[in-house]
């Protein structure tokens, strides 16, 4: 079940970022974003979702489209759907929003985030270099 994370989920949701991302630290050469995100302030803000504590989803949204800020699966609960069901809800929770786009950036160096997202009906928008990272911007209309 999806739910909303709340201040005591915290360090589980700094758990589930610190598995997803850390190994991505020696391929991209820095840092990714994520790991340094101020978890405790998304959180009151409302912007956090766990799924069975092994996966985390941030929304945050802006003016003209929701951003899919973050979707991070422990690596040893992957391969159950877990980020897809995250994604669905996320797009779910965009619409009952009242908006029709959905954004999000992934690090050009992830390519199968790339893949993955274009196949979930994203088309990538513009490459660039935002905040030092290389990124891969994408954007899905919603029906």
């Amino acid at each position: 079940m999806i739910r909303q994370a709340l201040d005591s989920d915290e360090a589980a949701v700094r758990r589930v970022v610190e598995a997803a991302y850390l190994p991505y630290v020696e391929s991209i050469g820095v840092r990714p974003g994520p790991l340094d995100d101020d978890y405790g302030e998304l959180i009151r803000r409302g912007q956090v979702w766990l799924l069975e504590d092994c996966a985390v989803l941030v929304l945050c949204p802006e003016p003209a489209a929701m951003l899919l800020s973050n979707v991070a699966v422990d690596p040893a609960c992957q391969g159950r759907g877990l980020g897809r069901q995250l994604v669905d809800f996320a797009e779910a929770r965009a619409r009952e929003a009242g908006f029709s786009l959905i954004r999000l950036y992934t690090n050009a160096a992830m390519t199968g985030n790339v893949t993955l997202y274009q196949r979930l009906g994203y088309r990538e928008t513009h490459r660039g270099t935002e905040h030092g990272f290389n990124r891969v911007f994408m954007e899905k209309v919603l029906a």
